[in-house]
């Protein structure tokens, strides 16, 4: 198991010559005896660090994480100090995870809940089939962002790279910089009221200090929702 010391309320691993599997035991272990809140010393860039936590806790990495830190998790606010590497926070189902840093690829991929804040930038397909949450970037994000996502938003403050929004469903995304190319079906549509005050919750709450009427919406075109031999072209392009 991994080094602890608790003090104040707060429980200290000290991550130093540790496996990711004693890491990940002892964080789980801690969550589960209720502890309100962890900090985690020296996680050195590792993989899979707190995957898989579930229950009220406040997570806090004094550094960078490797892939898929977060993954699968319910309930626990997770705090990164530094850079991620790909696939944070995938499949979540609820909680809130802050990335000081920048991320990965695939940052948020599938999740059904929760939130996940990138303070700096973000590679490719941030909300790779995301089907709830929200997830803002404060930076730019890299080409496919939004690839089949289902449900939920993606704020993006920076610039977007190619097939921004491709083939999704009924999910939004509003961006306040650049596009270099919207994907499949993409659209970009009319910001309303309620779009707006959604926006400035969100902002306001991920700390970035903007004008929600910066920002553009862009939706599906609703033409690959259901197939038909008069769309053969995108159908062709999207496959």
């Amino acid at each position: 198991m991994a080094a602890i010391e608790r003090a104040a309320g707060v429980v200290t691993v000290d991550c130093a010559g540790k496996t990711t599997r004693e890491i990940n035991q002892t964080l789980r272990a801690l969550v589960e005896q209720g502890v309100p809140e962890i900090l985690v010393l020296n996680p050195g860039a590792r993989h899979n660090l707190g995957v898989a936590l579930f229950g009220r806790v406040k997570l806090t990495f004094a550094g960078s994480v490797g892939y898929y830190c977060a993954g699968m998790i319910d309930g626990p606010e997770v705090h990164i100090q530094g850079n991620c590497g790909w696939g944070v926070g995938e499949d979540m189902m609820s909680g809130l995870i802050r990335v000081e840093g920048n991320a990965g690829h695939s940052a948020g991929a599938a999740i059904r809940g929760g939130k996940l804040f990138i303070e700096g930038h973000a590679g490719a397909r941030v909300g790779v089939s995301m089907k709830g949450g929200l997830i803002v970037v404060r930076g730019n994000v890299g080409y496919m962002t939004g690839f089949m996502m289902q449900k939920g938003a993606i704020v993006i403050c920076g610039d977007a790279g190619e097939a921004l929004g491709d083939s999704m469903y009924e999910g939004r995304i509003f961006i306040a910089g650049r596009i270099a190319e919207l994907g499949n079906d993409a659209v970009e549509k009319e910001l309303t009221p309620e779009d707006q005050a959604f926006l400035a919750a969100a902002l306001s709450e991920s700390g970035v200090d903007m004008d929600p009427a910066r920002f553009r919406k862009i939706e599906a075109g609703r033409r690959l929702w259901n197939f038909s031999k008069k769309e053969i072209g995108i159908w062709k392009e999207a496959l």
